[in-house]
């Protein structure tokens, strides 16, 4: 009997074959459903047109009541919110997740987040924060969103 987790992100994997085929690419290292890279480009008429980026899902046994934990892995965009270690700030992968977001949902969040940039920036203590969090996860972070700014 499949577990809730697997259940789910069988569907999850199902959505994104299917409704976002030319948008996102999923390949599973080792055939390991709880890990996910989800390949894409910035968005077309965006300061990050064509360039070519990666997320990182690592999902626990308790996916979809808890959330996945996600970063950017090779090279990340330049942007307020992503810090240069791959980690993102943004509520929904944090204490505004709810079990109704898919994997879909999140990779258009990040490509909406990416696409209404204004200007490419590290956020302003990048060298600080990635230095912290040296051998650690995001999760392992309180992250406080003011102004929308981390």
């Amino acid at each position: 009997m499949q577990s809730r987790m697997a259940k789910r992100l069988q569907k999850d994997l199902e959505q994104m074959q299917k409704s976002y085929v030319d948008q996102f690419n999923v390949r599973m290292p080792n055939n390991d459903i709880k890990h996910w890279i989800v390949a894409f480009e910035g968005a077309k008429g965006t300061l990050y047109q064509g360039e070519k980026f990666e997320l990182q899902f690592k999902f626990s046994n308790e996916y979809p009541i808890e959330s996945p934990e996600v970063i950017f892995i090779g090279k990340p965009p330049e942007h307020e919110h992503i810090y240069s270690n791959g980690f993102i700030c943004l509520s929904i992968l944090f204490d505004e997740w709810s079990a109704a977001l898919t994997v879909s949902s999140v990779c258009l969040s990040i490509q909406s987040m990416l696409s209404s940039a204004t200007k490419k920036m590290k956020p302003p203590n990048d060298a600080e924060f990635v230095k912290r969090a040296a051998g650690r996860g995001p999760k392992s972070f309180l992250w406080s969103y003011h102004d929308e700014k981390c």
